[in-house]
């Protein structure tokens, strides 16, 4: 599995109606510069109805987000049928082949991961982290979302939070977006 040191994202299902999506902000050029603190890197697409998250190359998030969104109109926004499109268009495509992210996108039914090697994983609990500090943010959200009985949005919160405590690619300039 490909290695990023550029991001944090997870995301967390509390059922039906308590989604959630969250990412920090730093942007990380090389090994040792923060080149911004700010950047989002979840949004809401197709009709507000699927969140999404990537760890990788800005332009390459970029690129897939716009991918994966007319994906999802030729599949009327069934996320599990336009994650496999995706992901087979992304492992075959000799421009898309190159791109070097790892997608997280969620709707009311599902939570996915998204790999350029054709992979879509559907997580066996309703949470998930990807990026450099995702470990950190998995086993956060793992003890929150098994333990406690906080609002998606909490989970994703405090597991970034926690994860930027420990990972030099992870600030405390959290986004988020929720379902």
């Amino acid at each position: 599995m490909v290695q990023f040191h550029a991001t944090t994202i997870v995301a967390v299902r509390r059922g039906p109606d308590d989604i959630c999506i969250g990412g920090d902000g730093q942007v990380t050029m090389g090994e040792t510069t923060i080149m911004k603190h700010g950047a989002k890197k979840v949004r809401k697409i197709y009709k507000n109805s699927v969140l999404t998250g990537f760890a990788g190359s800005v332009a390459d998030a970029f690129s897939l987000t716009e991918k994966f969104e007319k994906k999802l109109e030729e599949h009327g926004g069934n996320l599990k049928r336009a994650a496999v499109a995706l992901a087979q268009t992304w492992r075959t495509d000799k421009a898309m082949r190159n791109l070097e992210a790892l997608m997280i996108a969620a709707d009311k039914e599902s939570l996915l991961v998204i790999s350029g090697n054709g992979e879509v994983i559907d997580p066996d609990q309703d949470f998930v982290a990807i990026g450099s500090g995702g470990n950190y943010a998995y086993a956060a959200a793992n003890a929150l979302f098994n333990h406690t009985e906080l609002s998606a949005e909490e989970i994703v919160r405090e597991s970034l939070k926690i994860a930027s405590s420990i990972c030099v690619y992870t600030n405390d300039s959290i986004s988020v977006e929720k379902l």
